[in-house]
């Protein structure tokens, strides 16, 4: 993975250091690296500025802080930038909001939360492998390889758009100082927008751009309000204000080269790093980079993508192709000659979060009241779970059971996820809500890990709630029965439909 990798990113420099004629002769996309270079490299980073002996070589920000990453001085050419990020906010790569500026620009031609600009939505941090994205480290290690270009200068900052502190922002801005760039360079651009829900009676807008350049990729997420398949939606493209799409698609899963709907997977030019299911609550992003196939425009260019697909209703009938109610977000990414259009405003961080999170319980909180076999519950101190601390549940075989209790002040119907820790020691455990078993979880793991785990759509009447964690054996794997518990969070999407709601009755003839 490492080779590939590594090809990959240097396939990207040969791109766009390499005139199209030369790459296809040779055969070798690495060609050209042989000759010498007349750039100057340069490098903006949060390393220590007492570089000979000290280590604090990351950046904090506070809630509602800007950082300014670089102020660098054209002609020149961005052609790498990593990010690693400790940050206390749930979702935190939602809320912070990276933009980058060209030229003296008022308006910035990337304008986006960092997460998604480097191609996973939702505020979630996972790995995947492409040609000019990569991202590893459980999701922690963000790289981006696509060139960048400014003539005069360029300006990066992120913002913190969450309440809690951004304890520490590590950086690399690697990029190469010119003498001159080509007349026919174009800037980079990246713009994010969303719809919580989708509106009815309209495609989805990925892109709306004035001038001349070419669009070059793809990021849309999507969570899902009602089970079923939102992926029948066409893409189109209306290219120099065409009354008809030049450009007509089939289905969103065949837009982003998959085919028969979506499934977990990565590579260079396309992928759905993210794919959690087709029920509610379930979260989804896919990318597609137009690299050998970039859709050009000279005045203009409008991008859409229907939000169509299943729906199963309660009297059973079943459409399957009908407008939905999810909520999507999207980033485009193209190049273009200066000055763009303004762009609308951008949703504030918390806005930008497709549900609301209610903590219900906190594992360490109820290890006083913890009723549990004759086995040891504490409070373990763990990073990455709240409060940095977990309810640490330890037994020496398979028939440990601790239960935990938990009160509601008013009945609600909302999508339950624990929040568990996963190590080399611990078991499987199966859980129970007021009886009701729910699922059973294997929370071996090499690595300490917080992870979450959806529960499912359920109803709680207001009280007490008892839930219970009942020990299944353990994996080959592990070396032991152990249990990290951190937390029950309900989460509520931001859009809620109203009582007797039916697609089937709002439904808009475009």
């Amino acid at each position: 993975m490492k080779t590939q990798t590594a090809c990959l990113s240097m396939l990207v420099l040969a791109v766009w250091t390499q005139p199209v004629s030369a790459q296809l002769s040779s055969g070798n996309p690495l060609s050209g690296l042989e000759k010498l270079k007349e750039s100057e490299a340069m490098r903006a980073s949060s390393s220590d500025p007492d570089w000979k002996n000290g280590n604090a070589d990351a950046r904090p920000i506070a809630p509602g802080g800007t950082l300014t990453l670089a102020q660098l001085e054209g002609p020149g050419i961005i052609t790498h930038i990593w990010f690693t990020i400790a940050h206390d906010a749930p979702f935190y790569s939602r809320l912070l909001t990276l933009r980058m500026y060209w030229d003296g620009e008022t308006h910035p031609s990337v304008e986006c939360p960092v997460g998604d600009f480097f191609g996973i939505g939702h505020g979630v941090d996972k790995s995947f492998v492409s040609l000019p994205l990569k991202v590893s480290s459980d999701g922690r290690g963000r790289n981006c390889y696509w060139p960048m270009p400014f003539r005069k200068s360029a300006r990066l900052t992120v913002t913190n758009e969450s309440d809690k502190r951004c304890h520490a922002f590590y950086y690399y801005i690697d990029w190469q100082k010119h003498k001159k760039l080509p007349k026919d360079t174009a800037c980079f651009h990246a713009m994010y927008r969303q719809e919580y829900p989708c509106v009815m009676g309209r495609n989805y807008l990925l892109a709306d751009i004035t001038g001349r350049g070419h669009y070059v990729g793809t990021i849309q997420s999507v969570y899902h309000m009602s089970p079923g398949w939102y992926g029948e939606g066409d893409d189109f493209f209306f290219i120099d204000g065409a009354q008809e799409p030049q450009l007509r698609g089939t289905g969103t899963e065949d837009y982003f080269c998959d085919g028969w709907g979506f499934r977990q997977q990565d590579g260079p030019f396309y992928g759905t790093p993210l794919w959690e299911g087709y029920n509610t609550g379930n979260r989804s992003t896919a990318y597609r980079w137009h690299i050998p196939d970039p859709v050009t425009f000279r005045k203009s260019l409008r991008v859409e993508i229907e939000h169509k697909g299943s729906q199963t209703f309660p009297d059973g009938k079943v459409d399957g192709f009908i407008e939905r109610d999810d909520l999507m977000s999207s980033v485009a990414l193209w190049y273009q000659t200066e000055p763009h259009k303004a762009w609308p405003a951008l949703p504030p961080g918390p806005e930008r979060l497709p549900f609301r999170e209610q903590t219900l319980l906190v594992g360490w909180k109820a290890v006083a009241s913890a009723k549990h076999s004759e086995h040891p519950v504490q409070v373990q101190e763990v990073g990455g779970v709240t409060d940095n601390k977990q309810l640490w549940f330890t037994p020496a075989d398979d028939h440990g059971w601790v239960e935990v209790n938990f009160s509601v002040p008013q009945a609600q119907t909302v999508e339950l996820w624990l929040k568990m820790v996963h190590s080399r020691d611990y078991g499987i455990y199966r859980v129970k809500l007021d009886g009701q078993e729910l699922g059973i979880l294997n929370l071996q793991n090499p690595d300490v890990t917080p992870t979450p785990h959806g529960l499912g759509t359920h109803t709680l009447s207001a009280g007490e709630h008892t839930l219970r964690f009942e020990c299944a054996g353990k994996s080959d794997a592990s070396k032991g029965y152990f249990l990290g518990f951190d937390a029950l969070v309900a989460r509520v999407p931001v859009y809620a439909r109203p009582p007797g709601f039916d697609l089937r009755k709002i439904q808009v003839k475009q």
